[in-house]
């Protein structure tokens, strides 16, 4: 089998390595826009071979989409239009789904579409932050599944499993919901702590001496993409807004209690946080 990845990044690149290490893939054509990338990516033997869209998806079997969601939103109609009449198999790997689900709703070849992604990823980007194994046993999301083709939908999860992914099925625009909740908010927070940290602290030195563990996590994610994260904030504009919302509530209630000097009702809302961890344990 060949599958080409469009977006030879973190994503793209990860999915290369193990596709192709696990025998599911006999050849892997890589396609971006980013000539450096592309080179990097073949160099590094991430891609068997890299070249233009319309060539690799020509080519190609399976047709992964790993470039940020507004790329992916107008790539998809471009790909159904080339697939179209045939059994090739395009999905995204996009962190919001409702608008690619919107853009290729009505197209003729929409059943070759799965739309999916991927809960995994690090806050490094590009053909060298690709890693082997980065799915294992994380869960991907497939939306809109009764949109898609048997057949497709079938080879798209057998790819998953491949992978060591649990498979959950989500209609798009509920999954635009959950994710503005679970994984977005928390970058916006990171952006933010970062910002406000540099805005107060002008020397590099007092970050470096004081940050401990507790910052270092919180952080971490403020070091991601903006050219992903940028588009993914406004592809969910609406949910996401929401959290921040809903954010910013908690946060001024904190900000309250700490005021009031309030002991009790600072531990009552870390008591009530603390139930996280049932959840995440």
């Amino acid at each position: 089998m060949t599958i080409s990845i469009v977006g030879i990044g973190l994503i793209g690149g990860s999915l290369a390595l193990d596709l192709k290490k696990r025998s599911f893939a006999d050849t892997i054509i890589g396609v971006d826009l980013n000539v450096q990338h592309q080179n990097i990516a073949k160099l590094c033997g991430i891609v068997d071979d890299t070249c233009s869209l319309e060539e690799a998806v020509s080519r190609s079997e399976i047709i992964l989409l790993c470039t940020p969601v507004d790329t992916n939103c107008k790539l998809i109609p471009e790909i159904l239009d080339m697939i179209s009449g045939t059994t090739k198999v395009v999905s995204d790997m996009g962190s919001t789904k409702r608008s690619i689900a919107e853009a290729a709703e009505y197209h003729p070849a929409r059943g070759r579409f799965v739309a999916a992604h991927p809960m995994a990823g690090t806050e490094f980007s590009g053909p060298l932050a690709a890693i082997g194994k980065l799915f294992d046993y994380k869960p991907v999301i497939i939306c809109d599944p009764e949109m898609s083709d048997k057949d497709a939908l079938e080879v798209t999860e057998n790819l998953f499993k491949v992978l060591n992914m649990r498979i959950t099925y989500m209609n798009s625009a509920v999954h635009d919901v959950h994710v503005a909740y679970v994984s977005h908010i928390s970058h916006i927070t990171s952006f933010s702590l970062a910002l406000s940290v540099l805005e107060k602290e002008h020397f590099e030195e007092n970050i470096l001496t004081l940050a401990g563990g507790g910052f270092d996590s919180t952080v971490r994610l403020a070091k991601s993409n903006a050219e992903t994260w940028a588009p993914i904030f406004t592809e969910n504009a609406f949910f996401l807004l929401e959290a921040i919302d809903t954010y910013i509530d908690k946060m001024n209630l904190f900000r309250k209690y700490i005021a009031e000097k309030n002991l009790d009702g600072l531990k009552a809302l870390m008591d009530e946080a603390n139930k996280i961890r049932k959840i995440l344990n």
